[in-house]
């Protein structure tokens, strides 16, 4: 400010006149402070920090917030008044189980298995029963048993699963219905040798991949055989694949295909009219299914078919077939009623095994050949009636081409006293009119079946199957041993402890076949229609013991199921039952 009060006075003209002379002023400039080298410190190593209110840390409170998703589900509307989950029931990896019945009829099964530190696990079953001269009033023994054994090992990869196995059957029946029309003579009953053993042999192996087109494969080769020179061996192969569309459109789903290959050779010591006379079958088949199942305004659709190139090789013929498989559904009332119709058929290749397995006493003298279900049309509504009731109606036609029937052989013993043919050779065992020869036909079916199952609560269940069919056939007077009406009904129950369950059976009747003296006449017979009875419960006295108890055919009704073939009457069984995690 002085600085500036000494240049305006310069320049004021009434200041020079008043002073001639120029005074010398000291102007003082004030500034900011200016620190000094000395003035500074070090900063400690530890400082210690004092923070204001204003910056303390505050504790914060973190909360998750929901935001929705797309989902299918729709939950049900009602409202949850409780739910009764009882007690958890332990589970265990092996079990075994020993009993005995009435004729002399012991019983085994168990199921034993292990698992290693390397993703591994091997294990074994077996299943056994027999029983002594079960069927009363029979000249010939009615004796049978059954083994079941199956051992494998499985393993866990990185990519893919595999397990293989081998199992062993054995089984032993006798042909003990004699024609009644015929009084066989001590000594013809003496020599007639009735026992008929089937043997099996399979080694199995499977494959399930993870994230591949190849989803899973399985082989077997198998060989059947009897007491009598038959044998047959089948060898089959398996695949399915799943090949994803996504590139071609949104939303559609993966196209699946399966393959097949089998293979079928067997041999028959002599046919039934002739010892010197060998019969052979041989079949390769090699099969495509692809198959495709997406969703269409509610509709849910199936669209496949199957296709089939078949090889008799015995008699040097080929064939090639195909088949509809298409399924589609629509709830007219979406869970109570659910509308389906569809269209299939299929190629089935019959075996001295599979015949055997349906009627054991079957002749080891049969023609073999394939079954070709040229198509099967049916439809139905299924759905539930409450939350505890469900149903399903169906019904159906179908065509078979070279369906198998089981018709009885005639006796070559007609006067009940021959035991050889005129040549010298003696008859087999199942050559007195006690076996089974099949004869095909093409057959058309009408069925119509329904079900109805009813949970009463958690404890109780309760159901009923009704089946009805009507055939038509093109050489054959009767469509032998098939029934037209059949049902069951059946029951549970269960608690903590207790448990039990009942299935009534009902066959209707059936054809069967006598022949008349000279044996060139069929005689159609009625094989009565028969209701079969069967209870079973047990006590579990803790988690790991158990006893159990069944009763079969406690009407003691002696029925036919084949043509002079009387089954069992009455029949109980009781045992214990052990569950527990390992042996070692």
């Amino acid at each position: 400010m002085m600085f500036v009060s000494t240049v305006l006075l310069a320049q004021d003209p009434s200041s020079e006149k008043a002073k001639d002379s120029i005074k010398t002023e000291v102007v003082e400039v004030i500034t900011s402070y200016a620190p000094k080298v000395t003035d500074a410190f070090k900063i400690k190593r530890k400082p210690v920090i004092t923070l204001s209110k204003d910056v303390e840390k505050k504790a914060l409170n973190y909360q998750i917030i929901s935001v929705p998703v797309a989902s299918t589900f729709i939950p049900a509307s009602g409202t949850l008044k409780g739910i009764d989950v009882g007690k958890k029931e332990l589970l265990f990896d092996n079990y075994l189980s020993v009993g005995f019945g009435n004729n002399t009829t012991p019983f085994f099964e168990g199921f034993v298995h292990q698992n290693t530190p390397f993703d591994s696990e091997y294990g074994i079953s077996l299943k056994f029963t027999s029983t002594s001269d079960p069927v009363e009033n029979t000249e010939l023994s009615s004796s049978f048993y059954n083994i079941d054994l199956d051992m494998f090992y499985k393993q866990e990869e990185r990519y893919f699963d595999w397990k293989m196995g081998f199992n062993l059957q054995r089984n032993k029946y006798n042909w003990y219905g004699l024609p009644t029309n015929i009084n066989y003579t001590e000594q013809a009953i003496n020599a007639i040798e009735e026992e008929q053993t089937y043997k099996n042999y399979k080694v199995y192996g499977e494959i399930e991949f993870d994230d591949s087109y190849i989803k899973k494969g399985s082989a077997s080769i198998g060989y059947f055989s009897d007491i009598l020179d038959s044998s047959e061996i089948n060898v089959d192969l398996n695949s399915s694949f799943a090949f994803p569309l996504g590139r071609f459109g949104l939303n559609l789903e993966d196209l699946q295909i399966g393959a097949s290959l089998n293979y079928l050779s067997g041999s028959f010591a002599k046919s039934y009219n002739d010892v010197n006379e060998e019969i052979n079958h041989s079949f390769i088949t090699a099969g495509i299914h692809p198959s495709y199942d997406y969703v269409f305004y509610n509709f849910d659709i199936k669209i496949g078919a199957k296709a089939y190139f078949s090889m008799d090789t015995e008699n040097s013929k080929n064939q090639f077939f195909v088949y509809p498989d298409i399924k589609v559904s629509y709830p007219i009332i979406p869970k109570f009623a659910n509308l389906y119709v569809g269209a299939s058929g299929d190629l089935h290749n019959n075996s001295f095994k599979s015949l055997s397995e349906r009627n054991p006493y079957i002749s080891p003298t049969i023609n073999i050949t394939q079954t070709s279900e040229t198509y099967n049309l049916f439809g139905g509504l299924k759905g539930v009636l409450a939350d505890n009731v469900n149903y399903n109606v169906k019904g159906g036609y179908k065509n078979e081409e070279a369906k198998p029937l089981y018709i009885l052989n005639y006796s070559k013993s007609d006067d009940g006293i021959k035991t050889a043919e005129t040549n010298g050779f003696l008859f087999k065992g199942y050559e007195y009119g006690n076996s089974f020869n099949v004869v095909y036909d093409n057959v058309k079916t009408v069925s119509f079946i329904g079900e109805i199952n009813y949970d009463f609560s958690k404890q109780i269940s309760l159901g009923l199957n009704g089946e009805f069919n009507t055939y038509s056939l093109e050489n054959q007077q009767e469509a032998w041993n098939l029934p037209k009406i059949k049902g069951d009904i059946f029951g549970k129950y269960k608690t903590e402890k207790w448990y039990a369950g009942a299935n009534i059976y009902f066959v209707g009747s059936r054809k069967g076949v006598l022949y008349d003296y000279d044996n060139d006449t069929i005689i159609p017979v009625d094989l009565e229609s028969y209701v079969d009875v069967n209870l079973n419960g047990g006590y579990h006295f803790s988690d790991i013991f158990s006893v159990f108890l069944k009763a079969n055919n406690i009407t003691n009704n002696s029925y036919q199921k084949f043509t002079n073939f009387n089954t069992q009457g009455f029949q109980v069984l009781g045992g214990i039952i052990w569950k527990f995690d390992t042996l070692f």
